[in-house]
């Protein structure tokens, strides 16, 4: 049995069924929240922030009785204001949004100042190491020499800059096989590596054909090694489908693409196998 062909061919049998919607696999947490309101940033902010924990500004801090550390540096955070402007020619007054940004500090660059918000999240608890996987994990980031940490937030993926793979933590996962699911995407992003099969493009862009064609590949493998570790669960070959799904829609729906995808995944599979 060609092990591509036939999880190639289980997704596409997923999709023929209807639309699937896609479930994040884990719980997301540790989100970046303003410390004197106690809500979270928006979307945006969240990835400008990059970790979890509150954010205060420099005033802010003085006003609670702390002090930032000497070197600290701070980040950045944006809004939108809206402006009254008046057209010079109709003297018609308009309203128009202007993008704002301020400095915020971690609460961790702070010294005499505790956390107000933080809360306890309650994860699923319903995913555990596995043997096979995670040997095979282990094997592979220890002969590319690939960087994996696991940090506890809302984001996965894989940094060709720095050669990095950063998860959610384990504990955070619904279930095994999603785990795995997650990290060997980000495993089968990493083979891509120039130094490896130099698949990644440099001029790929979130939405963009390249990315999209990418995120296939990325998810057929990942579906593969999770079969070939034997922890596949009716869900996790369905959230697979899914989201190869969602990609398809960004391709027109053009499912030579998946054909195309699988084959370069195989080579991808193959690599991290060591075969």
């Amino acid at each position: 049995m060609d092990i591509y062909s036939e999880v190639t061919n289980r997704i596409m049998e997923q999709m023929e069924q209807g639309i699937i919607p896609w479930q994040k696999p884990w719980v997301a947490c540790g989100k970046a929240i303003s410390r004197t309101t106690g809500k979270p940033y928006s979307l945006l902010n969240q990835m400008l922030l990059g970790r979890p924990g509150e954010y205060l500004t420099f005033k802010q801090c003085q006003e609670a009785g702390g002090k930032v550390r000497k070197g600290e540096k701070s980040q950045m955070v944006v809004f939108w204001k809206w402006i009254e402007t008046e057209d010079e020619e109709t003297g018609e007054k308009k309203e128009v949004p202007f993008l704002r940004y301020y400095n915020v500090f971690h609460i961790d660059q702070c010294e005499g100042i505790i956390a107000k918000h933080t809360t306890e999240t309650a994860f699923p608890d319903g995913a555990v190491a596995d043997e096979a996987a995670q040997a095979i994990i282990v094997d592979y980031l220890a002969r590319e020499k690939v960087r994996l940490s696991h940090q506890e937030g809302d984001r996965a993926f894989y940094r060709p800059g720095t050669d990095e793979i950063v998860l959610p933590l384990l504990r955070q996962f619904h279930s095994t096989a999603e785990y795995y699911s997650t990290a060997f995407h980000e495993i089968t992003h990493s083979t891509g590596h120039e130094k490896r099969l130099n698949r990644l493009e440099k001029i790929a862009f979130f939405g963009s054909d390249a990315y999209s064609k990418e995120e296939l590949v990325a998810e057929i493998g990942a579906a593969t090694l999770v079969n070939h570790c034997g922890i596949e669960t009716s869900s996790s070959i369905r959230n697979n489908a899914a989201y190869v799904q969602n990609w398809l829609s960004v391709l027109k729906d053009d499912k030579r693409f998946i054909v195309s995808a699988a084959g370069k995944a195989e080579k991808a599979v193959q690599l991290i196998l060591n075969q």
